[in-house]
């Protein structure tokens, strides 16, 4: 029987959730690259000891849902953690990530013992790897992707292990940068302990506990009781990545979902098997494109944390590109092949419940990555961005436009911190028209972001979608346009360049990404 009455449930809620935000503003505030400072591709969350995500800050959807899955493999390969560890991992095959992306986890212990712990995902602008960035266009396999970190520890007993950060800091184009971001993460870490030490202190360290067992227990009721609200069936539908970066051949995704009073069951049998590029996904990330998906066709209020997933059965066929096995290639897959499986997932959604679901926002985080040698100072660089595009017309109104949509949740980065941080020129960066599905209520338009290199020569990865099929509309509404990339050469002629790949520029060149846009919802004269 708990002792938590709904008014203080609430409050404990509520300050788990702040202490999470707050966790995400001292890992912004503190960072080194643009790609966290100016973009927040970053997230951080609290779990109970159990190693279930009771509280997340509204961070990037394809961050948190996988560290729902990923954060407990990763504790149980280590013995127990001391007062002061902090394990650091980006292992995709146990963290559910993409090598970018690296997370410390650090236990909160309160009279001598662990009550919970505190998590930090950033999306690192270089760990090594075939290419600058380390999002390689056409990689395939793991080895070319970046540093491979199995989970180990970082700090011992509050103690750095030296010998750990050189090893991560020798296999980087960017030391200074990485170490001053992961510093960052650990400051968040810092504040996330010692405001949870605090609820204890306010609660007791056991009522909390109780308390964070009790949040769960809640987030399931509530998505029992709104399961039940749901008309019973099965529904199903597909959707499909234009290719894998190694071939032409379009991938599929293929979903059946059947809703019961007190259970959903997503089964993706039918999914195209595992391919030799790298929109290859662990299973965590098909987790995550679809706990995201769960919590749109819910409503605003129901917590975000592992008791939503319950009552929830997900399926993946075993050799599918949906279940990556080591060595796979899988840089894209968080990029691009969650955020297909959204689409995917969201479409079947509107089958049964229309007034719920928006048309397809664009599809895609088109991903670049640039890197060399700055002329203004000598030093290596890169830059990794993912770039804003089409929101989906939705059931209430027109979609956004230029916004970073589904699991992506990010910004784009200024032209200043841009042109300050790397040796680019802004050649453009507008909403591209024309580009939103029309309907009742339009889709938003994608952008046209152009950056011509500056004094050197520069490699260019790109990972981006949906230049082939467009984002589809609903209820009779105008699908939106695919995206394009193309890069001009010094004397003005264009060349249209893949979805997925990397190549060199010349000082003067122009590489350009124009976005999808949005689809549209329902028709335009209804």
């Amino acid at each position: 029987m708990t002792r938590f009455d709904p008014i203080r449930l609430e409050v404990l809620k509520n300050a788990l959730e702040a202490t999470a935000q707050e966790m995400g503003v001292v890992l912004k505030l503190t960072s080194f690259s643009p790609n966290i400072k100016e973009r927040m591709d970053a997230s951080c969350a609290i779990f109970d000891v159990q190693a279930q995500l009771v509280a997340q800050a509204e961070h990037v959807p394809v961050h948190l849902g996988s560290m729902l899955r990923a954060v407990g493999p990763t504790l149980a390969m280590l013995d127990p953690l001391e007062d002061g560890d902090v394990v650091v991992v980006n292992d995709p095959y146990i963290a559910g990530a993409h090598l970018p992306d690296i997370t410390l986890i650090a236990p909160v212990f309160v009279e001598a013992r662990c009550i919970a712990y505190v998590a930090s995902r950033a999306h690192h602008s270089d760990v090594g790897g075939m290419e600058p960035g380390s999002m390689p266009g056409r990689s395939t396999e793991i080895f070319q992707e970046g540093l491979i970190i199995p989970p180990v520890r970082l700090y011992r007993r509050g103690v750095e292990q030296k010998d750990i950060m050189a090893m991560i800091l020798a296999n980087v184009r960017t030391p200074e940068e990485r170490k001053g971001d992961i510093n960052a993460q650990l400051a968040a870490l810092r504040v996330g302990i010692r405001r949870v030490e605090e609820l204890a202190e306010r609660f007791g360290a056991a009522m909390l506990e109780e308390g964070l067992a009790a949040i769960l227990d809640y987030s399931e009721r509530r998505m029992r009781r709104r399961l039940a609200d749901f008309p019973a069936g099965r529904w199903s539908g597909e959707d499909c990545l234009d290719d894998d970066g190694s071939s032409d051949d379009p991938v599929l995704i293929r979903l059946a979902v059947e809703v019961t009073p007190d259970r959903m069951i997503f089964d993706f049998e039918g999914s195209s098997p595992l391919r030799r590029g790298n929109i290859n996904a662990v299973q965590a990330m098909v987790h995550s494109a679809v706990f995201y998906s769960i919590k749109i066709l819910m409503d605003a209020t129901l917590p975000p944390n592992a008791g939503v997933m319950r009552p929830v059965d997900i399926r993946i066929p075993e050799g599918s590109f949906l279940d990556a096995r080591r060595p796979a290639a899988v840089c894209a897959a968080n990029t691009e092949t969650t955020q297909r499986l959204a689409d995917t997932v969201l479409r079947v959604f509107s089958q049964f419940a229309p007034e719920r679901i928006a048309a397809a926002s664009q599809g895609t985080m088109n991903l670049i990555g640039i890197g060399g040698r700055d002329p203004r100072n000598g030093k290596p660089y890169t830059y990794i961005e993912t770039i804003g595009g089409g929101q989906g017309g939705r059931p209430m109104g027109p979609g956004m436009s230029g916004v970073h949509a589904n699991m992506s949740n990010t910004l784009n980065t200024p032209i200043e911190a841009l042109e300050i941080s790397y040796p680019f020129r802004v050649e453009r960066y507008e909403l591209r028209e024309g580009s939103a599905g029309t309907g009742l209520n339009p889709g938003g338009e994608g952008v046209v972001r152009a950056l011509r290199i500056i004094g050197h020569e520069a490699r260019v990865s790109l990972q981006t979608d949906r230049r082939k099929f467009h984002p589809y509309g609903l209820h009779g509404g105008g699908k939106g346009a695919t995206g394009v990339n193309w890069m001009e050469d010094e004397t003005g002629a264009r060349h249209r360049l893949a979805g997925k790949g990397s190549l060199t520029l010349q000082a003067g060149e122009v590489i350009v990404v124009e976005t999808p846009g949005g689809g549209g919802w329902g028709a335009e004269n209804a």
